[in-house]
């Protein structure tokens, strides 16, 4: 995966909780137990964090850097942090060698996929706030494409990529199959 599909999700996510930055983020993201805000904070917390594993390249635990967005910032201000923790992802992918490894809970991986790992973050979080906040948005096929292809190796082919991203991550059912409960993705290089 290309790290310019991190900044690209990035900003798509940001466009789109640009619109409903002033609405309130104490509401529940959908299908979660956080709240809009709590979830956004996991976003920078977590692409910062691919990036740091990157640059690290810890064989068997977590990094020890957290990151996070000023509690006390407005949304509008903390969806520039989203912006920031994707570009840092975005420069750790770009300057990792090919044969860069890190440790990650759900498969020791390399640069291209820690990048599709920003992406899934970036977009299925995203939608996740938007649809608690009240916004119809679908995150762009282009960019669910190559991650579900680098995370989800087995997942359904011939359906439409964000539908797909979305079953992947148990937030849709497709034809034929309910909707997944437990899932995970596979970060194992290939």
């Amino acid at each position: 995966m290309n790290a310019d599909l991190v900044v690209e999700a990035a900003d798509e996510t940001i466009a789109a909780l640009e619109k409903v930055a002033d609405r309130d983020w104490t509401r529940r993201a959908a299908g979660l137990e956080w709240t809009c805000r709590a979830t956004l904070d996991h976003v920078a917390l977590g692409v910062v964090g691919y990036a740091g594993l990157l640059i690290a390249r810890p064989a068997d635990r977590y990094i020890t850097l957290f990151a996070s967005l000023d509690p006390r910032a407005p949304v509008g201000h903390c969806l520039e942090g989203i912006g920031i923790a994707a570009r840092l992802l975005a420069s750790a992918v770009r300057e990792a060698g090919g044969d860069a490894r890190a440790w990650h809970p759900w498969g020791h991986s390399d640069g291209p996929g820690f990048a599709a790992m920003g992406v899934v973050e970036l977009l299925v979080h995203g939608m996740d706030i938007g649809r608690g906040l009240g916004l119809d948005w679908r995150p762009p096929e282009h960019l669910c494409a190559p991650a579900v292809r680098r995370l989800f190796p087995g997942a359904p082919d011939g359906e439409d990529a964000t539908e797909t991203l979305l079953w992947c991550t148990g937030r849709a059912e497709l034809p034929g199959l309910g909707r997944r409960d437990r899932w995970q993705w596979d970060g194992a290089v290939r």
